[in-house]
């Protein structure tokens, strides 16, 4: 059976990966691991921004990530009853625009009525959000560190209001050496390797390179760009 590596996070809900699936029904036996871990930032003053939702007129949700940088901050900083006594409701009175289902499922965990989650992307959120009536207070919008400028734009643009905080950023995964020596060890060089972003494949492709020896120019690629076989 032909191996194909998958260079990417397994699903948040932990199960059967949707590309595992797929390869499975046509003969290809595929592998997960992850390159990229996330790492939250400015979380005690996300969760001060969060203590006052009088300030704000409603939230921007764009990832899964940004839902749970929201959660750790109310529970680190001391947050977490407030949240489910008052804090909750007063941003509940508020509109909350995601993107996405699973961002959308995140949010309802939290207590929160989601809006806009129909919109594949940050630009169909963003027009979503002009279509409504402008708030006359800024929506908070905690994103990551390579936030898209698309969305801030068109708010910008149309005169709404809004205010960012980076709350996470991507950073190499602790485990992409140890995974892939696993790996390389159990089933040799894989037919095919799938990239889902250009820095994940920065982060692992030296690895690969020692790992695959000579295998390393039989490899197919396949993702966003092609390596250098230089």
């Amino acid at each position: 059976m032909m191996k194909v590596l998958l260079l990417k996070d397994a699903k948040d809900d932990g199960g059967q990966d949707p590309y595992i699936r797929e390869l499975g029904l046509h003969g290809l036996e595929a592998t997960l691991i992850p390159v990229l871990s996330f790492e939250f930032l400015s979380l005690p003053t996300f969760s001060e921004k969060l203590s006052r939702p009088e300030g704000y007129g409603g939230l921007i949700l764009t990832s899964p990530r940004a839902v749970e940088a929201m959660e750790l901050s109310l529970e680190r900083h001391g947050k977490s009853e407030a949240w489910k006594k008052s804090l909750r409701e007063k941003w509940n009175a508020k509109p909350v625009y995601v993107v996405g289902n699973a961002t959308a499922s995140l949010v309802n965990k939290l207590g929160l009525a989601a809006e806009g989650e129909s919109s594949g992307n940050a630009e169909k959120l963003a027009e979503w959000i002009c279509a409504r009536e402008p708030p006359a207070l800024p929506l908070l919008f905690p994103c990551g560190a390579l936030k898209g400028e698309v969305l801030p734009q068109m708010l910008k643009d149309k005169g709404i209001p809004m205010e960012s905080i980076v709350v996470y950023q991507k950073v190499p995964h602790p485990g992409i050496q140890r995974n892939l020596h696993s790996y390389y060890s159990e089933q040799g060089v894989p037919a095919s390797i799938t990239f889902f972003s250009p820095s994940g494949l920065t982060h692992s492709l030296q690895h690969i390179q020692q790992l695959s020896g000579s295998g390393f120019h039989q490899i197919k690629w396949e993702g966003r760009a092609s390596p250098s076989r230089d």
